[in-house]
């Protein structure tokens, strides 16, 4: 029987993307299944009254090196986005409407690559529109869904459900009801998923 990682992200955050690049071989090896809870890490923000690191100059400047040494070891693609922070309430959205669709992971890694390795402005309609279409997805079919109340709705509950769980920064995973934060606590999350076998 699988075990599940919950994947508490948004798109926005350069350590979701960094975590996202990793989960799947992680997931593989213990025999895990992710449970992908995007979430507005900006509502999750307000809500605990958090911030950005890159809020903080000098904690900006280490975190940016930081994520680029990780990215060494992951051996994975990464360019800090240059229109960071960005508002990714439509990204985030659109990546709700699709959940548990066979489009699902076409569009995950359309929107993160564009976003960590190609450096892209998806902020902007056009930009995005432009991405999903190159990964195969139905641009129009995601700008319908977006404006969708239901997607909102899901988006702003699992929002509220992670702010419930003690959630305060992306990426968050919960491995048999354990919460573990950040990227670099992957370690953790390996370990807990050890212990479950």
């Amino acid at each position: 029987m699988s075990k599940p990682i919950e994947f508490f992200f948004d798109v926005g955050s350069p350590a979701s993307y960094l975590a996202w690049t990793q989960l799947e071989s992680i997931a593989q090896r213990y025999n895990a299944k992710i449970i992908w809870r995007p979430m507005l890490l900006g509502a999750v923000f307000q809500a605990v009254g958090n911030t950005s690191p890159a809020a903080v100059p000098a904690k900006g400047a280490y975190m940016l090196k930081d994520l680029k040494r990780f990215s060494t070891i992951y051996q994975v693609p990464f360019e800090f986005n240059p229109f960071f922070p960005l508002n990714t309430m439509h990204l985030m959205r659109g990546i709700t409407a699709y959940l548990g669709e066979p489009e699902f992971p076409s569009c995950l890694t359309a929107i993160f690559n564009a976003l960590w390795a190609e450096k892209l402005n998806m902020e902007s309609s056009e930009v995005v529109a432009e991405a999903l279409v190159k990964a195969g997805i139905d641009a129009t079919d995601f700008m319908t869904r977006i404006s969708d109340t239901e997607i909102k709705e899901r988006l702003k509950a699992t929002t509220e459900e992670a702010v419930s769980r003690g959630v305060f920064g992306a990426p968050s995973f919960f491995v048999n009801g354990e919460m573990f934060f950040g990227q670099d606590r992957l370690s953790f999350v390996e370990d807990a998923l050890k212990d479950s076998i």
